[in-house]
């Protein structure tokens, strides 16, 4: 490292840590400059760049992932990889930051975390909904796919944190995973067996009716009584019918 760089390095130590000042930003902007010029390939060198400064401040994220994305806003997929293998940890910090800073779709964003750290989906999910949850479906759906070995997990901790959004969550799931239809519905009558009409119903009307008769199985098998499992699956056939047509 250059006799510039620990000069910078050294001042951003002594600059606070606990406030974004002018001076601080300006020491990052400087100081990711200067690592990103050490390196001929520029995608690389975003990614290390950011990777550098966050495994020695981590605290900092804030500052050096804006002035990372203020200059260079198209690379932002890098920028994401470099901090995550820096500091995994800092897994909903990256979140936050990239959807505030309004540089790609929620999505996008979510697909590159839980691909580079699949061990913190739960906490990736739950951010990325809070933020915007009106994207829930999306982002249940992209993150299920993403990683199916660990779609159960997310999907549970999803519908015990978001219960009033079970139907939201199940249906993202089913879309995303339709060859585990029996499973999720199960799993979710577990989790909620007084939403049992709901779940029913939310399941066939998101699933192809050959999944139909399963669904029913399915549910008497957990404890759902005969007559109601068949009226919420009606329920659910008349309602995936009504969609089709609009």
């Amino acid at each position: 490292m250059t006799r510039l760089i620990y000069i910078l390095l050294l001042s951003f130590i002594i600059t606070p840590s606990h406030a974004q000042t002018d001076k601080q930003v300006k020491v990052v902007t400087n100081l990711f400059e200067q690592l990103v010029e050490k390196e001929i390939n520029t995608n690389i060198a975003i990614q290390r760049s950011v990777s550098i400064l966050l495994k020695n401040y981590p605290e900092s994220v804030d500052t050096v992932l804006n002035v990372a994305l203020s200059k260079y806003p198209s690379e932002y997929k890098q920028i994401m990889i470099g901090a995550l293998r820096a500091e995994p940890a800092l897994s909903c910090d990256v979140i936050d930051i990239m959807i505030k800073a309004n540089i790609a779709d929620i999505t996008d964003i979510v697909q590159i975390a839980i691909s580079e750290e699949p061990a913190y989906a739960k906490e990736i999910v739950d951010r990325a909904s809070i933020q915007n949850p009106t994207e829930m479906e999306s982002i249940i759906r992209v993150a299920v796919l993403v990683e199916p070995s660990i779609a159960q997990n997310v999907i549970k901790n999803t519908m015990l944190t978001y219960p009033e959004k079970v139907h939201v969550i199940l249906s993202a799931a089913i879309k995303a995973l339709p060859e585990q239809v029996v499973d999720l519905v199960k799993s979710t009558l577990n989790l909620f067996p007084k939403k049992a009409s709901a779940v029913i119903t939310t399941a066939v009307s998101s699933s192809h009716s050959k999944n139909t008769r399963n669904i029913i199985k399915t549910a008497i098998l957990s404890g759902v009584s005969k007559s109601l499992a068949t009226t919420a699956a009606l329920a659910g056939e008349e309602k995936k019918s009504k969609i089709a047509k609009q």
